[in-house]
């Protein structure tokens, strides 16, 4: 008994090293992202391949398996069996791949990256093709070897790094129910609102310097601790850290704030979540988010779930007037106009800055084109013209540019292939989080009129922050909503909020 206790402790103490390692890794890759100088990246992408190599080394140690086989074997309680089940977890994925294969998938996407964010800019994507074969050809290798261990498909492999569970057809029969029910809610939404007013378009332009104070003082509102994280900009929105130093990243356009402050405040969601993790387990995998369709129901339920509610906008309407000196008498600034702003519909070029209702037509589309690049069944050099005839079948629109098409997201870029399906099914879980807090605490919303997060803070961090990954993720959301992932309940607000039918119907 005491070998199998020491067995686990000794885990524990690894896994502690590991995390640190990884949480260093975190800000050298935040650092690139933000204030790294140019010409600074070979040297950058030398030091995050030795960690990421490190890191590799120390988890394929030959005595881990020894240690998960004798630790499994004690009678645990049930935070350490999840974090004995999550740390196996870790192990099988790492042990899969080469540690060679590992420092090369490192080395490729950082240079991929950079040369991304000087070819996005300048819709160059031929600048960055041979660079994106070279990181799916290793993204591939590496989904095979997984897939070999795991008992399961390449890609399937790919999306249970992202979505611990999830299979590509769990993900198509999701998927394809939006498919059908999508287009028809999408037509009499746009009917809706052109037999509505005209809207009032707010007159920039909005300074960057007051979209950023603007965006602090709601962070603070919601909760965001200042003394504990920053707020900085980078070509492509993220929210990284640890849940002691988190890093959040937005763009600012002067024409419009209204993207950059719905940025700030999806961030924000995903930094709050990060914050509420179990404290007694950090470093732990059983302390870490549940995955990222998680990760993304928690930034989806801040940016849309509450703060392109009316109530919320009631609240941040006399902020907003007064961070831009606009006349408080003006209809454009009062709260249903600016309710209708954040909530209009209009298909779109780009993912970050799509509605509701025309976003996941985005992922279904990102979906569709990584499952079929990992397959081998579409070149990166058809990729551009792959995702034109995705957008027209979806969106009806044909990207004018690859800055608008396939350059515009930094994942694919970054070697996380598998990545996409988490938003759609966070957009999902967020529906059905908000409606269970609103339901346990009918009198969230009249808070947030009043900008007071707390309630539904409180509500999230028992029933989901805080448990980290105690809980497989279907686990966790019928714990704390009831019932499984229900689609029905995301497609119900959507029609409430857009066609304006009864929540209960």
């Amino acid at each position: 008994m005491a070998e199998t206790l020491s067995a686990y402790a000794d885990l524990e103490r690894r896994f502690d090293r590991l995390g640190n390692i990884r949480d260093a890794e975190t800000f050298l890759h935040w650092d690139a992202s933000t204030m790294m100088p140019a010409n600074s990246a070979e040297s950058r992408g030398n030091q995050l391949s030795t960690l990421r190599a490190l890191h590799h080394q120390m988890l394929t140690d030959p005595a881990m398996d020894d240690l998960l086989a004798n630790a499994a074997a004690n009678s645990l309680d049930e935070w350490q069996r999840a974090n004995l089940r999550e740390m196996t977890r870790t192990h099988t994925h790492a042990t899969a791949v080469e540690s060679d294969l590992v420092e090369a998938l490192s080395k490729a996407t950082t240079a991929c990256e950079s040369v991304w964010r000087a070819a996005r800019p300048d819709a160059d994507f031929a600048a960055v093709k041979d660079l994106l074969d070279e990181v799916l050809n290793l993204v591939r290798q590496s989904a095979v070897a997984k897939g070999e261990r795991l008992g399961c498909s390449p890609y399937d492999a790919l999306l249970d790094e992202h979505s611990p569970g999830v299979s590509g057809t769990v993900v198509d029969a999701l998927f394809a129910d939006l498919e059908t029910f999508l287009p028809d809610l999408l037509a009499q939404v746009v009917a809706r609102q052109e037999a509505s007013p005209p809207l009032l378009e707010l007159q920039g332009p909005f300074a960057s310097d007051a979209q950023e104070a603007l965006g602090k003082q709601l962070m603070s509102r919601i909760g965001f601790d200042f003394d504990k994280g920053r707020l900085d900009i980078s070509l492509h929105p993220f929210s990284s850290g640890t849940p002691d130093d988190l890093r959040i990243t937005t763009r600012y356009e002067e024409e419009d704030f209204t993207t950059g402050l719905m940025g700030i405040l999806h961030e924000t969601g995903h930094a709050l979540y990060e914050a509420g993790l179990p404290e007694d387990w950090r470093c732990q995998p059983v302390g870490e988010a549940r995955g990222m369709d998680v990760h993304e129901s928690q930034s989806l339920l801040m940016e849309m779930q509450a703060c392109r509610s009316m109530p919320f906008l009631e609240f941040a309407a006399p902020l907003m007037r007064q961070a831009f000196n606009a006349d408080p008498g003006d209809p454009a600034w009062q709260p249903d106009n600016l309710y209708r702003l954040y909530t209009r519909v209009k298909p779109g070029f780009i993912r970050v800055d799509a509605d509701e209702v025309t976003y996941p037509a985005h992922i279904i589309l990102r979906h569709g084109l990584e499952r079929s690049m990992i397959d081998d069944d579409l070149a990166v050099d058809d990729l551009p013209g792959a995702w034109a005839e995705g957008m027209r079948k979806y969106l009806g629109l044909a990207p004018p540019d690859d800055r608008q098409g396939c350059l515009q997201d930094i994942h694919w870029y970054d070697g996380a292939f598998g990545y996409f399906p988490s938003y759609t099914l966070g957009a999902m879980a967020a529906a059905q989080f908000y409606d269970a807090a609103t339901r346990a605490l009918p009198g969230i919303p009249e808070a947030l009129s009043a900008g007071n997060f707390a309630p539904l803070m409180e509500w999230l961090r028992v029933n989901v922050h805080g448990k980290g990954s105690c809980y497989e993720t279907p686990e966790l959301i019928e714990k704390a909503t009831g019932q499984p992932l229900d689609p029905e309940i995301f497609k119900r607000h959507l029609r409430t909020r857009y066609l304006g039918e009864s929540r209960l119907g």
